[in-house]
C-alpha cells in the first residue's frame, strides 16, 4: 500500500522537481525561438531568465492550490479515492507537455507545470494523512516517514532520466517533461486493490465493520483490541463535530501553538534552501566551481543523499539541523582563492542535503497527522501544505538572483532560517514518538492555556468488546 500510493504521490513531487534542471538551456533556446518565429523579438537573456523562472516557479504556485483544495477532497472522497483522482491533473499536464513542442508553445508548457504542481500538492497533504492513519502506532513514524523516502527517491530518478544519455537531450526534452505520467499509471493500476484508511472509515463514515475489514486487510491477521480502542476513543473525543475550517484553527485557542508549530516546521522546510538546489542546480554547481560537462552527474549526488539520509531517518529517527550549519559556512569560502575548495563545497552540499533528509524532510510531512485530531486534521494539512508551496515560491522566484548577488555566499541567508527553526523546535515542540494523540494533546494543552486555571478536557476512552462500545470517562 505504501509503495503504491507514493509511487504516484510524493515520488512525483521530487521527480518534477529534479526533471527540470536537465533541460534548462534547451527549453531556453526554445522560449527565444517561439519569441522570435511569433512576434520577431530576440529575447534579453535576463528576459529568457525570466521566463524560465517563471515556468520553474509556477509549479510551487500548482502545489499551493493543490494544498487548498486537498483538505474538502479527502473529506468528500476519502484518502485513497483522492489520490486516484488526482491523477486526472497529472495526465492532463503530461498531454500538454508532450505537445508543447509540436504546437510552439511555451505557455503550455506553463499550464502542464501549474497542472503537476496541483497534483503534487495534493499528494503532499493526503499520502502522509493516508499514511498516518493506516499504520499500527509502533509504525505510524517509520510508515509516514517512508513519504520523504519516496520525495528523495523521485529526486533521484528524475535527476536519472534527466541525463543527456537518456532524456536529457535537446531532442528529448519534451518526453521527460511528460515521463511523470509513467508512476502515475502504475498508481491507477495498483491503489484501488487496497482499502480505505481505517479511522476515516469509522470516524468521518461510521462504518465500523468496513473499518475492521481494513485493518483486517492491511494487517493480515485479526484486528487487536487496543489497536480498535484506539480509534473507537478518537470517534467518540470527536462525536457530533464537523471537520473544522482552516480559518477555524486560527481562533481557536485549543490547538494554537500546535498549528504555531506546523506554520513554522513547514515554511522552514522550504526557506532553508533545500529544494531550491534540485530547481536551479546548474546554478549552483557553476557558482561551486563545477565544470559544465561534470554538473548533471554531480546533481545526481545530490538527490542520492537525500534519499539516503531518508532512509537513515527511518531507521534512526534522528533530527539534525546542527551540522547543517557548518556545512554552510563552511561552503561560504571562496573556490577562486584555492584550487580544491569547489570540491569542498560541493562534499558541503552533499552534507548540507543529508542532514535535510534526517530532519525536515521526513519530520514535517508527519507532524499534522500526530498532533491534530480527525477534524482538524485535513484543514492543518492544508495551512501546511500552504506555507510549504508558497515558500517554495518565494524561494524558487528569488534563488537565481540570490545566486547572482551572493555568488558562494548564497546559502548564508538559509543558515539563519535553519538555527532559528531547530531553538523553536527544541525549545516548544513536544515529542510525539510512541504516543496517543490524546497524551501529545495533554501536553500541548499546557502551552495553550499556559498560566491559566483551565482544566484538560475530558478524555473519553473507548474500550472494545466483540459487538459493543463501552465507554468510561477520565480524567
Amino acid at each position: 500500500m505504501v509503495a503504491s500510493a507514493a509511487i504516484g504521490g510524493t515520488l512525483q513531487y521530487g521527480y518534477n522537481l529534479a526533471i527540470m534542471n536537465a533541460p534548462t538551456t534547451f527549453i531556453q533556446t526554445f522560449i527565444n525561438e517561439t519569441f522570435l518565429e511569433r512576434w520577431d523579438i530576440q529575447l534579453e537573456n535576463y528576459q529568457v531568465t525570466l521566463v524560465w523562472t517563471i515556468i520553474v516557479s509556477i509549479f510551487s504556485l500548482g502545489g499551493f492550490a493543490g494544498a487548498l483544495i486537498a483538505g474538502p477532497m479527502t473529506i468528500r472522497f476519502g484518502r485513497k479515492k483522492c489520490l486516484l483522482l488526482n491523477n486526472i491533473f497529472l495526465m492532463t499536464g503530461a498531454l500538454l507537455a508532450l505537445t508543447s513542442r509540436a504546437a510552439k508553445s511555451f505557455e503550455m508548457i506553463i499550464v502542464s507545470r501549474v497542472l503537476v504542481g496541483i497534483n503534487s500538492g495534493i499528494s503532499m497533504n493526503v499520502q502522509p494523512m493516508y499514511f498516518g492513519e493506516s499504520a499500527p502506532k509502533h509504525l505510524r513514524g517509520a510508515i509516514s516517514l517512508s513519504s520523504a523516502v519516496f520525495t528523495a527517491f523521485g529526486v533521484v530518478l528524475g535527476q536519472v532520466v534527466g541525463l543527456r544519455e537518456i532524456l536529457g537531450s535537446e531532442p528529448c526534452w519534451q518526453y521527460l517533461l511528460a515521463s511523470n505520467a509513467i508512476p502515475g499509471l502504475i498508481q491507477l493500476l495498483t491503489l484501488p486493490w487496497f482499502p480505505e484508511s481505517p479511522r476515516y472509515l469509522l470516524i468521518d463514515k461510521g462504518d465500523k465493520e468496513a473499518c475492521i475489514n481494513a485493518l483486517r486487510q492491511l494487517r493480515r491477521c485479526e484486528v487487536q483490541n487496543s489497536e480498535l480502542d484506539e480509534i473507537l476513543q478518537e470517534q467518540a473525543e470527536t462525536k457530533g463535530m464537523r471537520p473544522s475550517k482552516p480559518w477555524e484553527l486560527f481562533t481557536d485557542r485549543s490547538v494554537r501553538w500546535q498549528l504555531i508549530s506546523v506554520m513554522i516546521i513547514s515554511s522552514a522546510m522550504q526557506l532553508c534552501g533545500n529544494d531550491s538546489i534540485y530547481f536551479y542546480a546548474s546554478y549552483v554547481f557553476k557558482e561551486a566551481g563545477i565544470t559544465s560537462d561534470k554538473i548533471q552527474y554531480v546533481t545526481i549526488g545530490t538527490g542520492t543523499c537525500e534519499f539516503i539520509a531518508c532512509i537513515m531517518c527511518v531507521m534512526a529517527g534522528s533530527f539534525c539541523f546542527e551540522l547543517l550549519i557548518l556545512d554552510i559556512l563552511l561552503s561560504t569560502y571562496n573556490q577562486d582563492y584555492i584550487s580544491w575548495m569547489s570540491y569542498l563545497s560541493m562534499t558541503c552540499i552533499f552534507t548540507y542535503i543529508l542532514s535535510f533528509g534526517m530532519g525536515p524532510a521526513g519530520v514535517t510531512g508527519i507532524l499534522p497527522t500526530e498532533i491534530f485530531n480527525q477534524t482538524a486534521r485535513p484543514a492543518a494539512y492544508m495551512i501546511a501544505g500552504s506555507m510549504m508551496w508558497l515558500n517554495l515560491f518565494i524561494i524558487g522566484m528569488i534563488f537565481p538572483f540570490l545566486v547572482s548577488g551572493l555568488s558562494e555566499y548564497c546559502f548564508v541567508p538559509f543558515g539563519a532560517v535553519c538555527m532559528l527553526s531547530a531553538l523553536y523546535v527544541g525549545l516548544f515542540l513536544p515529542e510525539t514518538k510512541g504516543k496517543s494523540l490524546s497524551v501529545i494533546t495533554s501536553e500541548f494543552h499546557k502551552l495553550n492555556f499556559r498560566g491559566q486555571d483551565k482544566k484538560c478536557p475530558l478524555q473519553t476512552q473507548a474500550l472494545y468488546q466483540p459487538g459493543e462500545v463501552c465507554l468510561s470517562t477520565v480524567f
